[in-house]
């Protein structure tokens, strides 16, 4: 099995040494990523592209998923290589990939040439496509705007098939830009935002002040994760929980209405500018929009940064609410923030739009900034492999588990939408409802109280997370899958 990975458009107008610093950024990315389908894997770099190959033809699914999701990727193809023996060949080869597909259909046949051959691409297009038209039924070749394309590239003594091309995010590799530390509140923006810095090539760190309750830290664990998991390829990056209800306790006492927003974002601003150099940040991210809320105007936007001398990157800030979450859907973290508590939306009342810096200071006056200063050295730092096993150390109760069910039991997979749809869930004999783990709770009261119902996620984190939550809730006949 082999593919062929082609470069953002950016890495290829960068100087020599820039250009070959992105690459090898790239292919050790890819490398990474790739390992946990296959140890084996070879990849390779050079100039012009980087070819992957592998004995494992039965992986092509979960390595293009994989490489469709790993920043500093223009597109990749998935080709079958060949030795160059003659054009009659590459048409009988071709027939193999492309003789059904064209059957009936309009098609071109694209050569590209590198090396010295006895003939032109114009002439290996022509003798292909000849005979394929005369060989599978084709209905016409037609070079503008075929239904199906044939590409062939030949290179010196071999012949690459292209089967299938498939666009990549683009942007740069991951770790080639320097890190920063991402401030995650597990909504649209603070989501999106984290996700344009890593395609960006910005190792992005995530930390999470926790402003009360268990619950909005799982969710941000378990949406940092999953973008990690899915566009951090596989690097190892930083989850820094902030114990900030003392904080907020402070705000809620000592504060003017009217203030509280901004001053909790300075007082983020603050602790994160000092806790960003635990994991070498070089800036700071957080998700706001121009005047999205109250605290987003350009006035209080200053006023906040006046307390960091950090530069404090802002990706959204022109982009629309509907853009934001329309990115979050394609991103696939809309269902985690459609279902994230919040909290800091209603500290204020009566929120200030035209924050002044005298007012501020003097509010700012009455804060026992030891709470600050305490919230900040006992700020838990681990890596963000370890966030869902954390998650599951919160959840430890009684919760049965179910190797193979032997009953009437119902598997539910609660698995995100896209992970369901890839890999679907089938036990023998067995019915299974698909339940996103974010509609769980409220979907519950419509299923058969009396019906033993299995939690299903894979690994077993989530799904004993979930399971322990509703059991603490009241309801019964509640255990987790586990094959």
């Amino acid at each position: 099995m082999k593919f062929i990975v082609k470069f953002f458009a950016e890495i290829t107008i960068k100087s020599r040494p820039v250009r070959k610093a992105f690459i090898k950024q790239l292919r050790h990315n890819i490398k990474l990523v790739l390992k946990k389908h296959d140890v084996d894997v070879a990849v390779a770099g050079n100039w012009d592209f980087i070819e992957i190959l592998s004995e494992r033809d039965d992986l092509r699914e979960d390595f293009t998923e994989a490489l469709s999701n790993i920043a500093g990727i223009a597109h990749f193809q998935f080709v079958r290589e060949f030795p160059l023996v003659d054009l009659d060949d590459i048409v009988e080869q071709a027939i193999v990939s492309y003789g059904d597909a064209i059957k009936n259909a309009v098609f071109a046949v694209r050569v590209k040439r590198v090396g010295h051959h006895d003939f032109t691409s114009v002439d290996a297009e022509r003798h292909i496509g000849g005979c394929l038209k005369a060989r599978c039924g084709a209905l016409a070749v037609r070079l503008k705007n075929p239904e199906v394309l044939v590409p062939i590239d030949i290179r010196d003594g071999r012949v690459w098939m292209i089967e299938q091309r498939v666009e990549g995010l683009g942007g740069y590799p991951l770790g080639s830009q320097d890190p920063v530390l991402s401030l995650m509140s597990g909504g649209y923006d603070s989501t999106v935002s984290s996700y344009m810095t890593m395609s960006r090539g910005l190792k992005t760190h995530f930390c999470f002040f926790n402003l009360g309750g268990d619950a909005h830290e799982i969710g941000v664990k378990q949406v940092s994760h999953y973008i990690w998991e899915k566009y951090g390829s596989a690097l190892n990056v930083k989850f820094i929980t902030v114990p900030f209800e003392a904080v907020v306790g402070e705000i809620l006492t000592k504060v003017d209405n009217a203030e509280m927003g901004v001053i909790l974002k300075r007082m983020m601003l603050r602790a994160a500018s000092q806790l960003m150099n635990e994991v070498g940040a070089k800036a700071l991210v957080t998700g706001e929009s121009v005047a999205q809320v109250s605290s987003q105007t350009l006035i209080n936007l200053k006023v906040i940064d006046q307390v960091t001398e950090e530069l404090v990157i802002r990706p959204l800030i022109t982009t629309n609410k509907q853009e934001i979450i329309d990115k979050a859907i394609d991103i696939g973290t809309a269902p985690f923030a459609a279902s994230m508590p919040e909290f800091c939306g209603v500290i204020s009342v009566k929120p200030t739009t035209r924050a002044k810096m005298h007012r501020v200071e003097k509010q700012e006056s009455n804060f026992d900034f030891d709470v600050l200063e305490k919230a900040i050295v006992n700020a838990n730092i681990m890596s963000i492999q370890n966030v869902m096993d954390d998650v599951a150390k919160q959840y430890q109760g009684e919760v049965p588990v179910v190797r193979m069910p032997v009953g009437d039991e119902v598997i539910i997979d609660i698995r995100h939408p896209d992970e369901a749809s890839n890999r679907p869930l089938k036990v023998s004999g067995r019915p299974v409802k698909v339940i996103p783990f974010f509609a769980l709770e409220t979907t519950w009261s419509e299923l058969d109280p009396k019906t033993m119902h299995l939690l299903y996620c894979g690994k077993g984190v989530m799904s004993r997370m979930h399971a322990s939550y509703l059991l603490g809730k009241g309801h019964e006949n509640i255990g987790i899958y586990l094959p």
